[in-house]
């Protein structure tokens, strides 16, 4: 039996690999990616390579093998991930594997907002595939905004989320809550709610870069329509910006402030505070 990580040079993935190192040799750990020369260092630490593609189901054969603990990161191209996920999802059951885990989006089913279409379309592929599996439902990263804390810094923060909380974790509170699925027993059949343990609001997230940059950071609360001109004009790409407002949106209907304490209780401690995401992002 070995532990499969799809995806597993992106952002998430490097993390998830990182979290199952820490807990378990290196030789059970798989790494399903495109491009195996950038995965070299992964085999350098001993990590199995497989090559395969979303995008070519039938370069998906040969990645899982019966008995495998598989996990599904969902791919990074809106619109493409149905199709995608499904490739996946029928290869992991023609190999007979033990278990499919999925990063899906926080809510599930119930979750309101235009980014989750995708994840519910899939939960209920791999439902109907009848594979063992467990949902891990993701709530936001803080690196979605400390990742470009350079243009809150120049610019401050605008959003059109009215007083609504986001309850996000780190990037790797999410790969090691991965990481625990796969490693331990317990888990088929359960989806999990995964967030930070405390919310914050977009007014709070600008007092504090401002308190650790030394540097005033206002907040600016604009419509949706204002909100989208802004994106669009900073350079992000219309779709995507659409998506973005359409997110603040769900913020402000509170779709995003659940903290189930899933997380803290799947990892084993507390969720990392947005406060050291931005120190982090600080000495960048």
């Amino acid at each position: 039996m070995s532990i499969v990580v799809t995806g597993a040079t992106g952002q998430l993935g490097r993390l998830v690999i990182d979290a199952l190192l820490a807990k378990v040799p290196a030789e059970q750990v798989v790494a399903v990616v495109r491009d195996e020369a950038k995965a070299a260092p992964l085999a350098a630490r001993g990590v199995e390579l497989r090559v395969a593609d979303y995008d070519r189901p039938e370069s998906l054969a040969a990645a899982f093998r019966a008995g495998d603990r598989v996990l599904l990161i969902s791919g990074s191209e809106v619109g493409r991930r149905v199709p995608q996920h499904t490739a996946v999802v029928e290869a992991a059951k023609a190999a007979g594997v033990a278990q499919l885990a999925y990063t899906g989006i926080l809510g599930g089913p119930d979750a309101d907002l235009a980014l989750a279409a995708e994840h519910k379309v899939t939960e209920r592929v791999i439902l109907d595939s009848g594979l063992p599996h467990t949902f891990l439902r993701n709530g936001w990263y803080h690196e979605n905004y400390t990742g470009n804390l350079g243009a809150a810094l120049e610019h401050g923060v605008a959003s059109s989320a009215g007083a609504g909380r986001i309850a996000s974790a780190s990037r790797a509170d999410y790969a090691a809550a991965a990481a625990a699925v796969l490693t331990e027993d317990g888990h088929l059949g359960r989806a999990y709610e995964l967030s930070g343990d405390t919310a914050w609001t977009y007014p709070e997230y600008a007092a504090e870069v401002s308190r650790q940059s030394g540097r005033e950071v206002a907040h600016h609360e604009v419509s949706p329509e204002r909100h989208l001109e802004i994106l669009v004009g900073a350079g992000v790409p219309e779709g995507f910006a659409a998506a973005l407002v359409d997110t603040d949106a769900a913020i402000g209907r509170g779709v995003l402030a659940g903290t189930s304490g899933d997380l803290a209780r799947l990892i084993g401690r507390p969720t990392t505070p947005l406060a050291d995401a931005v120190a982090e992002a600080l000495k960048g």
